[in-house]
């Protein structure tokens, strides 16, 4: 793979390495890691690239690695939001399969440009919705589509982080809060949009309205860092989406909670090899990573036997060997494409606007749906 972005700094770029090289099937080829070429060169020598590989910028990097008979077979975007969409462009352009970390775009028309993009182009699209990629996670999704909890009734999901409390210093934290870098949305656009994923990706169901309410909480701020969304999905359950920078000793809660006539369940993103399941009849099932009875889904999902936990680099990884078997042309039916993309941007956008206008419930659209 190339990967544009993951400089010197950046906590992603090594996250999305390690990822991909983990199952052997992938391996970091070339970069345009920095748009200072001084430190792209730097983070090729981090990366352990050949030197010659290290470009200092992203089209020189596409010339030269189309033009090589050992050139790169995909582009990974690990930039910030704003440089996704020229990104996807130009690797698209090239013929180059594309797997970008979330969200899809800054904005919604963009993300509606790169989906014409990206059927013209007729090149496999993927995006590291990472949560997606945990064993249970999709253990979850697949016991709830067998009908394991009857018919779903409420979803209540929340992501409360505490590093964006004060003053938003450092490299990591001054692009989040930046709406010419960041997009229309702050915290909603950053994690909150893993919480709204998570909850159709188990549930299996799609919101179709909402009521937000978002603030800038830290004075000064230009966008919001924290949210509360209401949700009702498409088979008539209501659902609750919280998603917060500014929850002080929080660090990365993702949770979800999903209630059916027959049963309930349970996920923790920090405790993420085991699953709580309620029964109807009061019984409760804790069911961990690495037990024999999981479903294909999660089994395909584990490396290692119960007992030994895998996180958030094996999760992220399976993201990588999803689209590894895309690009070898077999099925890849859980991994996020550009559909899910969009379906993100969208509710970015409406939760925005509504709550700007503190306009209540408004309906969740999506265009081309």
């Amino acid at each position: 793979m190339g990967m544009v972005g993951g400089g010197p700094g950046a906590f992603i770029g090594p996250v999305h390495r390690i990822a991909a090289e983990l199952d052997g099937a992938i391996a970091l080829a070339a970069g345009a890691f920095s748009s200072d070429a001084a430190r792209s060169r730097d983070a090729g020598q981090r990366y352990r690239i050949d030197a010659a590989r290290a470009y200092a910028d992203l089209d020189t990097m596409i010339a030269a690695e189309t033009g090589r008979d050992d050139g790169i077979d995909f582009l990974s975007i690990v930039t910030p939001n704003h440089l996704h969409l020229p990104a996807a462009k130009a690797a698209l352009a090239a013929g180059l399969p594309v797997l970008s970390d979330k969200p899809a775009t800054a904005t919604l028309d963009e993300a509606l440009e790169l989906r014409h993009l990206v059927r013209a182009s007729g090149q496999p699209y993927a995006l590291t919705y990472t949560y997606s990629g945990y064993p249970l996670v999709r253990e979850a999704r697949a016991r709830i589509a067998a009908g394991g909890l009857g018919k779903i009734r409420k979803v209540v999901v929340e992501y409360p982080q505490g590093w964006l409390a004060g003053e938003a210093s450092g490299k990591q934290a001054e692009w989040r809060v930046d709406p010419a870098r960041s997009g229309l949305g702050g915290c909603i656009g950053d994690i909150g949009v893993h919480a709204f994923h998570l909850a159709e990706f188990v549930t299996g169901l799609s919101v179709t309205e909402l009521l937000a309410d978002l603030a800038a909480v830290v004075p000064g701020r230009a966008l919001d860092d924290d949210c509360t969304v209401l949700l009702r999905f498409d088979n008539g359950a209501r659902g609750v989406l919280m998603a917060s920078q500014i929850a002080v000793g929080e660090r990365n809660g993702l949770h979800i909670r999903v209630y059916g006539e027959t049963g309930g369940l349970d996920w923790r993103q920090e405790s993420p090899n085991a699953l709580i399941l309620h029964h109807g009849n009061g019984r409760t099932e804790i069911i961990q990573a690495g037990d024999t009875a999981l479903g294909p889904d999660a089994r395909i999902a584990s490396r290692t036997p119960g007992g030994h936990p895998e996180g958030y680099l094996e999760a992220f990884a399976n993201l990588y060997a999803d689209f590894a078997r895309l690009l070898r042309g077999e099925p890849a039916p859980l991994l996020p494409g550009i559909d899910d993309g969009v379906r993100s941007m969208a509710f970015i956008s409406t939760a925005v606007d509504a709550s700007a206008r503190q306009a209540g419930w408004v309906p969740l659209l999506v265009p081309g749906e």
